[in-house]
């Protein structure tokens, strides 16, 4: 009897295994879900579009790197929320055009929320808090406020709150407008006397003065717009939920601050 129920369990025990080898070969688990078959569906990553020259929200460092306030946020709310993405700088203009156009995900570059580009995007929760002065060459005392500019030519970017502002007070003072592409073909209209005067980002302009740009400020900041992580309207809202949750855990960290004290000295 005991060789018998050894001989029987022996084979018992065969069988076990011979089965769960046969449904090791199978797709299915239980409950009878499905394994997707071949190789797991790639990650999406998303395309971001964001400026060339905006310091210290995006610039590139000694190493050809782009850095400042926009990226290293980006990157740190990605690594917490872990999503991936590649990063297009375009140019402020470009990037805008790329989003509206569906040929980038998003874009993160200083970019103001305001009513106009809500009806177009979708801003995420504001992640920077701004505002505008003018700025003119260090070496000029001629100039001390905006009704110093009656006829003259001031340089602006475009698609900037700065540029706004001067367009929204251009008929009152008397000046003209010329547009640039990028902060640093501006400043650099400025510092040679072909324009008077910018409009320019408060962070922006005295981010560029610590750094050696020959430009001082002259006007109080004047109220700005704040800034937001743009997508398309009713587009990527994955995306835009994950950097809103992304934002708040890295203010409640504290990492979120130890990014700005970074490039913006009080």
């Amino acid at each position: 009897m005991n060789l018998f129920k050894k001989v029987s369990v022996a084979a018992m025990a065969f069988a076990m295994v011979a089965g769960l080898a046969a449904c090791g070969g199978s797709d299915t688990g239980s409950g009878g879900k499905e394994e997707p078959a071949g190789e797991p569906a790639e990650t999406k990553t998303y395309s971001i579009a964001t400026d060339t020259t905006f310091a210290p929200f995006e610039f590139q460092n000694e190493a050809g790197e782009y850095v400042g306030i926009d990226l290293d946020l980006l990157a740190a709310i990605a690594e917490d929320q872990g999503f991936i993405y590649e990063l297009n700088p375009l140019g402020f203009n470009a990037a805008v055009q790329a989003l509206e156009a569906g040929q980038a995900d998003a874009v993160i570059a200083g970019m103001s929320i305001n009513p106009e580009r809500q009806e177009k995007f979708d801003f995420s929760d504001p992640y920077f808090d701004s505002g505008v002065v003018m700025g003119i060459a260090k070496s000029n005392e001629e100039i001390q406020g905006y009704e110093d500019l009656s006829g003259k030519t001031v340089a602006i970017k475009i698609g900037t709150e700065g540029a706004a502002f001067a367009e929204s007070i251009k008929a009152e003072y008397g000046f003209t407008t010329v547009t640039f592409d990028d902060s640093s073909a501006m400043y650099m209209d400025v510092m040679s006397g072909n324009s008077a005067a910018c409009f320019e980002d408060y962070p922006v302009i005295g981010y560029a003065i610590t750094q050696g740009v020959e430009l001082k400020m002259v006007t109080d900041m004047e109220q700005g717009s704040s800034y937001g992580f743009a997508v398309g309207k009713e587009k990527n809202t994955e995306l835009l939920d994950m950097f809103n949750q992304g934002l708040a855990n890295l203010k409640e960290s504290g990492k979120y601050q130890e990014i700005l004290d970074n490039y913006i000295q009080k």
